[in-house]
């Protein structure tokens, strides 16, 4: 694992500097650029199979975002994602343009990646401006559009699983809330339609032990905080849909006197970086982001040599990893 000073010196600021953004200070003062520039050292550093460059293909894939940077910022996911797809890029050759979906040029590429979730009017878009188009954690396959995502239901298994062999029975969990940018549209968060259809087969569902927020470390602490201040009874476990959530929630239930894990357990989702860095470590579900990045230039690649003759999905699974916030 990277030390803070590895980061530090990569990042060219200080390790108390690191530390204090890895744990999500909110009384620190930096800018953007620094955070971003942390951020990404940390993930390139967790990132360990990145090759020199090969002989150079003239190739190039446009890499459509959903996220702006100041929302890669609050939620590492989708920048460990867009870093696996550029370094897997460098090593082959191919040159990558990103542009934003509402600024998007003639230039002709080889296929576009879209990244994050988008409503139809943008999938109609997309198909438009390129006959090879993959949607990246976004399943388009019923619009016959080529995809590639997380396996849901069998990363939630993993989490319930793990609390229930724990002794754990009062389960909460931290959904996440997440919008369409054009309509303001809800977006269903798929782990939590996962938590709750397992939890209910167990006939241990409980309402109460909702609570949501958007995908943030801030957007958590604050949930949690408001959930502490009105609630008297409280689950023994709790899932957040993001790692950014689950450092929210830690947060919050520190603050406030509890424990981790004696009080509550924490399990997080995704692995990045961060993970690692808080106290107590956390205890998540690893998506493999970076793996994920490379996988969908491949896929692009080969859609770009060979039409398929049907959409495919391609569907990846997860891994728990255990650190110090779960029991």
């Amino acid at each position: 694992m990277a030390t803070i000073r590895d980061i530090a010196k990569g990042a060219g600021v200080s390790p108390a500097t690191v530390s204090r953004v890895l744990n999500y200070d909110p009384e620190l003062s930096v800018s953007k650029a620094t955070k971003q520039k942390i951020f990404e050292v940390a993930e390139a550093l967790n990132y360990t199979k990145h090759k020199k460059t090969i002989k150079p293909e003239k190739t190039v894939v446009r890499l459509v975002q959903w996220y702006d940077a100041e929302e890669e910022l609050a939620d590492l996911y989708y920048l460990a994602i867009r870093l696996g797809i550029e370094k897997k890029a460098e090593e082959l050759g191919v040159q990558i343009k990103r542009e934003a979906l509402d600024e998007m040029t003639e230039f002709q590429t080889s296929g576009t990646i879209a990244l994050g979730k988008f409503d139809a009017a943008q999938i109609k878009q997309l198909k438009q401006v390129d006959p090879h188009l993959l949607f990246v954690d976004f399943d388009a396959m019923s619009q016959g559009v080529d995809s590639l995502v997380v396996d849901f239901n069998q990363s939630v298994d993993l989490v319930i699983d793990h609390f229930i062999q724990a002794g754990h029975e009062k389960i909460g969990i931290l959904s996440g809330l997440e919008y369409t940018k054009h309509n303001h549209k809800p977006i269903e968060d798929p782990r939590f339609v996962a938590f709750k259809q397992k939890l209910n087969q167990l006939k241990l569902y409980d309402e109460k032990f909702h609570l949501s927020a958007e995908f943030s470390v801030e957007a958590g602490r604050k949930a949690v905080a408001e959930f502490l201040a009105s609630q008297k009874k409280l689950p023994t476990a709790l899932f957040a849909s993001s790692d950014a959530l689950a450092i929210g929630a830690m947060q919050a239930l520190q603050a406030a006197g509890l424990k981790i894990p004696q009080d509550i357990s924490v399990i997080g989702f995704n692995d990045v970086s961060v993970a690692k860095y808080v106290f107590p470590t956390l205890t998540t579900v690893k998506v493999e982001t970076e793996w994920m990045g490379e996988l969908a230039l491949e896929t692009m690649l080969s859609l770009v040599k060979e039409a398929a003759p049907v959409p495919r999905k391609i569907m990846l699974g997860t891994q728990l990893v255990l650190r110090d916030s779960a029991d």
